[in-house]
């Protein structure tokens, strides 16, 4: 209850600053509309919101899927193999700094203006977060652990299942609790570009024709829908949690 009441009451309390400083200032409503105002364009057009966020849904959840098992693959390479990590793992990092809202053009010219493109950058946005929490998780058994495993005559692969795999699952959702919310900014981007379907796509649009009201909230649609995805992650953790013991 505690989880659920104090987060609630803080946002509660911030509605109704922004309602009464909304309307103390005269803020214009293109500029800043009010709380009131927005839940009443998301109730009358709740067919349109609705109709754009199911895409940008699914991208969200096919880039969190895509990205995520492509950085425990690779993770899982790079450990096994030093020399494919002391090879690639830089060039990883290097596309990791370029700024996904360049990246983005670039898939959709690549893979046009269907709906992967927007999923690939979702999984972008993912991928690197993960694969270094996923590598930071295979590799936190210290050496004392490995020299007893080795003691016991233990081969790879059971090193690797029963030792660095479950040493790695902290490390793993916690970077998947972060990746639930970046798969939606990433979808987002995608639909910036080349697309008229999504919540980022209505987001745009309501900007160049100053519906304030439908812009946010399209935004506040798109944070929920991240809320909803860090829930199921946070929930699937408690559950696997308490299945293995590790609770």
């Amino acid at each position: 209850m505690k989880t659920w009441l104090f987060p609630a009451v803080g946002a509660v309390t911030l509605l109704i600053a922004w309602q009464l400083i909304v309307g103390a200032f005269g803020v214009p409503d293109y500029i800043v509309p009010s709380p009131l105002a927005v839940f009443g364009d998301l109730v009358r057009e709740r067919a349109l919101i609705a109709s754009n966020a199911v895409p940008t849904a699914l991208e969200s959840l096919f880039g969190f899927l895509l990205g995520n098992g492509a950085a425990i693959a690779i993770a899982i390479l790079f450990v096994a193999n030093r020399y494919l990590r002391l090879t690639y793992f830089p060039i990883v990092l290097f596309f990791n700094t370029i700024p996904i809202l360049a990246l983005a053009p670039i898939v959709v010219l690549i893979f046009g203006l269907g709906m992967f493109p927007k999923v690939v950058v979702a999984a972008i946005v993912c991928f690197f977060p993960t694969l270094v929490n996923m590598l930071r998780g295979l590799e936190s058994p210290t050496a004392s652990e490995l020299d007893l495993v080795h003691s016991l005559c233990a081969t790879r692969l059971q090193i690797f299942w029963h030792l660095r795999l479950p040493r790695s699952v902290p490390y793993l959702f916690a970077a998947l609790r972060i990746a639930a919310q970046t798969s939606v900014v990433g979808a987002l981007v995608g639909e910036w570009i080349g697309t008229n379907k999504g919540l980022g796509a209505l987001i745009i649009e309501s900007t160049f024709n100053y519906h304030a009201e439908r812009l946010y909230a399209a935004v506040l649609v798109s944070s929920l829908l991240a809320v909803v995805f860090f829930a199921i992650v946070s929930a699937a953790e408690r559950r696997f949690a308490r299945f293995s013991g590790l609770n």
